[in-house]
């Protein structure tokens, strides 16, 4: 009798065993062999398909918000429109909204121009020729780029006072939907072609961002998924220590976002770099925003409706964050696993070209999916049967590097100057950023390049075309870092002065070698 319950028992842990390895397979839809990943083609295209609408869904539901809330949280009781035709309405009224999509597809129709292993000079001639208009990062990068800076250079913090900001973090979702179960390959390609933008953190949000969608495709465990690709950032970083904490707060308030968000404003809301940002409510850092993003996944539980709400709420670059959020549980997850309520309005609007691109999602989804399998064959894989066998590939660190080492935002100068010839101000500080931009003084007159010279202490030190069109625009007139400590005479001098143009300053944001002190104590 014993022997009977032993084997009925052993009978029923056998098939019980079974059933849930069967489920568990089906669940993640990739199975593990000895040497490499497996799954099915029609799962593979399914979640490459997720990642691309789940970026378009977010980017959309957060257009409304897009930096209306600077250092606060959405509260519950507003509600946030959707409704059954919204992303048509989105693309009709506001193109420049799918910034996050058009830019990734730039990088993309290299891949499919030029092959997986397009050289940098590629893509950063793409990227040059572009007319759609930029900000921040991608506009500095861009004029860099059509102005002679080398493209592994366009993002360094000395040439870009942007180089922290959110630009490729944004951007980086090309990077993984490509490199399906091969974290290594994403941060590869993200490392690479980040660098026309970014460096530093702002480069380490695009190479995690491109890890958390390679994983996605191999993992359905959010948590996993979170910090395993944590592993591609330096320990060291600014960005790996924000997200960290992001992480162990979770686990300290698994209930309540809201409770991690304060505790990251309290750490973690200063800006350094852009001079946008500092001394200013705006946030654009991509650490603070990764970690948004981060906030989203962990805290929606893998719930869809959840994870774009929260990601959202959170303000600053809140339709950014709701784009990586979503798109990344839409590789967990599947495109026929995104529900109806947010399936259906983008459906209606799949077949639309996006801006400044030939490519509809429709073709998106297509081309996405052809990538992520020459990717494969190129790292080993095999994609020759109905089931793609994708290489054991680990995730891979990038090297450490810190933008803005040692230099402390203490002043904002106002300024709001303009000239035509020349204009002189002093500085006490290791370094500036002047903002400004070149002018028409009618709205009638044609574009025009001005030219100017910056000159510190009576001594040139650099020249460079001011373009009046946006498109062509220098995203700040002139910076300098890593200056001798004390004060310093700035001057700019206009070199081709024109009577129909002219300059037009903001302020200048003043580093120097140790922060203020800024809170007084009464005694």
């Amino acid at each position: 009798m014993k022997k009977n319950k032993i084997r009925q028992l052993s009978l029923f842990l056998i098939i019980f065993g079974v059933h849930w390895f069967a489920c568990s397979a089906s669940h993640s839809q990739v199975k593990r062999g000895t040497e490499a990943l497996l799954i099915s083609k029609e799962h593979l295209k399914d979640k490459i398909k997720g990642g691309w609408a789940g970026q378009t869904i977010g980017v959309t539901f957060g257009w409304p918000t897009e930096f209306q809330y600077l250092g606060t949280y959405i509260q519950d009781d507003q509600r946030i429109p959707w409704h059954d035709d919204y992303v048509n309405e989105a693309m009709t009224a506001f193109p420049g909204l799918y910034d996050d999509v058009y830019v990734d597809l730039t990088f993309v129709e290299v891949f499919e121009k030029s092959g997986i292993d397009a050289p940098l000079e590629v893509f950063a001639d793409a990227f040059a020729s572009k007319e759609y208009q930029l900000w921040h990062a991608n506009q500095a990068g861009r004029y860099n780029l059509q102005n002679g800076v080398p493209a592994d250079r366009a993002g360094h913090w000395l040439h870009n006072p942007h180089a922290d900001d959110i630009d490729f973090q944004i951007e980086a979702d090309f990077a993984g939907l490509m490199s399906p179960g091969m974290p290594g390959a994403a941060t590869g390609v993200a490392d690479k072609i980040g660098r026309l933008v970014n460096s530093g953190d702002g480069l380490y949000g695009g190479v995690y961002v491109a890890n958390l969608y390679a994983l996605a495709f191999v993992h359905d465990n959010i948590p996993f998924i979170v910090k395993d690709a944590l592993q591609a950032i330096p320990a060291q970083s600014n960005f790996y220590k924000c997200i960290s904490d992001v992480i162990r707060w979770h686990g300290q308030y698994p209930t309540d976002w809201k409770q991690t968000w304060f505790e990251l404003q309290k750490k973690w809301a200063t800006e350094v770099g852009c001079p946008s940002g500092v001394f200013h409510p705006l946030n654009i850092d991509a650490k603070l925003n990764a970690a948004y993003v981060v906030m989203g996944l962990l805290y929606g539980g893998g719930d869809f409706t959840q994870t774009i709400e929260i990601a959202t709420r959170v303000g600053q670059d809140s339709d950014c964050n709701p784009a990586t959020a979503f798109g990344v549980l839409g590789v967990v997850k599947g495109y026929s696993q995104i529900p109806a309520y947010w399936l259906a309005p983008l459906q209606r609007a799949e077949h639309r070209k996006f801006s400044y691109t030939n490519l509809s999602l429709a073709e998106v989804y297509e081309v996405g999916y052809q990538h992520a399998l020459a990717s494969v064959a190129f790292h080993g894989g095999d994609t020759t049967g109905n089931t793609v066998k994708m290489p054991e590939m680990a995730v891979k660190a990038v090297e450490f590097e810190e933008n803005f080492a040692g230099h402390f935002p203490v002043e904002l100068k106002p300024l709001g100057t303009v000239f035509s010839d020349n204009y002189v101000f002093e500085v006490d500080g290791i370094g500036f950023v002047v903002r400004g931009y070149a002018a028409k003084k009618s709205a009638d007159a044609p574009d025009h390049v001005l030219r100017a010279g910056l000159y510190i202490d009576g001594k040139e030190v650099e020249q460079a075309d001011f373009p009046t069109d946006p498109i062509k625009s220098r995203a700040d007139l002139f910076w300098r870092y890593q200056l001798a400590k004390g004060n310093h005479q700035v001057e700019i001098k206009v070199l081709n002065p024109h009577p129909a143009y002219e300059f037009r300053t903001v302020d200048c944001l003043v580093y120097r070698d140790e922060p203020n002190r800024g809170m007084r104590v009464m005694k």
